[in-house]
């Protein structure tokens, strides 16, 4: 057998090669599997669908209310509204009751309600030798066909932009998983707050996107998740066939999240990083889409620019240019 791949997301390069054999012969499917687009577009007559799956595999506490807004993130940075949603929920042999199966299926539906989606199907079950329960969420939205947003639209010269900070998932997940451990370390009301990272600042960036597309014509946007915000950047430049300069200093980390990465020895810029949005915006919109996402109380700032694809992906920090980080596996992952 040969060397087995780590916990996280199959690399690129082989998701790549396996997308290069997929044709896509539907005419009206508008996105297809791509690397650095966040969701699928198919061509509904006056308006385009937009579908998206993705898991929760990391978190355990909340995970309905994970499944929920991880999925409608990605529906939204299409500049779409998420609408429908439908979930697989599998739940470990052994280890679960009726009481479990309660708990989760309501937190989806009223996690639901929060963002005015519609709970339309999906599936449960007891699945044989499953370690711990997966909920694996497939969201629907709609979006106007001159509002939508792709990631290739993105060109050398456009202003990124980062709204909130990093990491609120790393955060939450670590003060949540690991409360035990870092009692000893940290006082209760820092973890109390960085438990509540879920909710303030927020893991959803369905607003962020609907301000900021409202606002301006938005090039490019892409919620930064495994992999952290260094993953984030380089799908955001893949997709848009760009190189990225990033200035390092300009990266807002939120004090906890820097704290919780120091005590287990993780790189901030590596850890699943969703309740943030990267922006690819013309630098004569910079100005109007922070001045609406601050109208709104979103935090949001410049962090570098899209380039030339000869320029590559690069930081910088304190006058020193490296490459962007590349993380074989999200960071977290250390941690399970």
């Amino acid at each position: 057998m040969k060397k087995p791949l780590q916990v996280g997301k199959v690399p690129p390069e082989i998701l790549r090669q396996c997308l290069a054999s997929n044709a896509i012969t539907d005419p009206r499917v508008v996105v297809g599997p791509r690397v650095g687009e966040d969701a699928a577009v198919i061509d509904f007559g006056n308006s385009y669908l937009v579908a998206k799956t993705d898991p929760i595999t990391f978190a355990t506490d909340r995970i309905g209310w994970y499944s929920i807004h991880i999925n409608a993130n990605d529906i939204a940075t299409m500049g779409a509204c998420p609408r429908w949603f439908l979930g697989t929920v599998l739940f470990p042999e052994g280890q679960t009751d009726e009481a479990l199966v309660r708990q989760i299926f309501e937190d989806i539906r009223s996690s639901c309600r929060e963002l005015d989606i519609e709970l339309v199907g999906g599936h449960m079950e007891i699945t044989y030798e499953m370690p711990r329960t997966i909920v694996i969420g497939q969201m629907l939205g709609e979006v106007a066909k001159d509002k939508l947003v792709r990631n290739e639209n993105g060109r050398p010269g456009d202003d990124v932009l980062l709204t909130k900070g990093i990491a609120v998932e790393a955060t939450s997940i670590i003060a949540r998983e690991k409360g035990e451990e870092l009692a000893g370390t940290f006082d209760e009301e820092l973890l109390a707050r960085c438990r509540d990272f879920l909710t303030n600042p927020g893991l959803s960036v369905v607003r962020d996107c609907l301000t900021a597309n409202a606002a301006a014509s938005v090039h490019a946007m892409h919620d930064p998740t495994e992999g952290g915000l260094a993953a984030g950047l380089r799908e955001l430049a893949e997709a848009a066939g760009c190189g990225i300069r990033v200035d390092a200093d300009r990266i807002p980390v939120f004090e906890e999240c820097e704290a919780l990465c120091r005590h287990f020895g993780l790189d901030p810029l590596g850890v699943i990083a969703s309740g943030a949005l990267l922006l690819a915006v013309d630098p004569a919109d910079t100005e109007t889409v922070l001045h609406a996402l601050g109208s709104e109380g979103i935090r949001a700032q410049a962090i570098g620019k899209l380039t030339e694809p000869s320029e590559g992906l690069t930081m910088a920090s304190a006058g020193t240019v490296r490459e962007l980080p590349v993380f074989p596996a999200d960071e977290i992952a250390k941690l399970f």
